[in-house]
């Protein structure tokens, strides 16, 4: 790499091939403002919005201490360092993502009605998520970090 923050590749024959401009790096984790989700939910229509906005508001109210973030190009909180949920809004559907396998199939009972797979629940604009279910899994969630990083603590004490 140059000074410049060029990559030259040259051919065979020595000659110049190409040259890629690297961008600059990003702060590693770079927390995202609350400014990046509102900016997100300003982009989507009308009515996924409002149940976007309703998810967020439950979230944040059962999770106060939770950091708003963006985390795989969709707005998400972090708890105590680790994913707690996501969510977001395709063209067909909105989607809430636990970040969880172990969540969805714990709850499968309550989610009867809504389309799912392991780590996702998708659900259409006029048919949300109850707050009651949104609250259960995003504890669920909390308790689950919780576990996992008490087992790394024990497990870490062990060696």
């Amino acid at each position: 790499m140059c000074s410049n923050g060029q990559w030259i590749t040259y051919d065979q024959r020595g000659r110049v091939y190409k040259v890629t401009t690297m961008k600059p790096k990003l702060e590693a984790r770079s927390k995202a403002t609350k400014n990046s989700i509102d900016t997100y939910l300003a982009a989507l229509p009308d009515d996924k919005r409002g149940v976007l906005e309703r998810l967020r508001k439950t979230i944040r109210a059962t999770a106060p201490r939770a950091e708003e973030c963006i985390s795989y190009q969709l707005p998400a909180f972090r708890f105590d360092g680790k994913l707690l949920v996501a969510f977001g809004a395709t063209a067909k559907h909105c989607a809430f993502f636990p970040m969880s396998g172990t969540a969805v199939e714990a709850h499968q009972d309550e989610l009867t009605g809504y389309n799912r797979s392991k780590g996702t629940i998708r659900f259409q604009p006029d048919k949300p998520l109850p707050a009651g279910l949104v609250r259960k899994l995003v504890k669920y969630r909390i308790a689950e970090n919780a576990a996992q990083r008490q087992a790394a603590a024990g497990a870490s004490r062990r060696r």
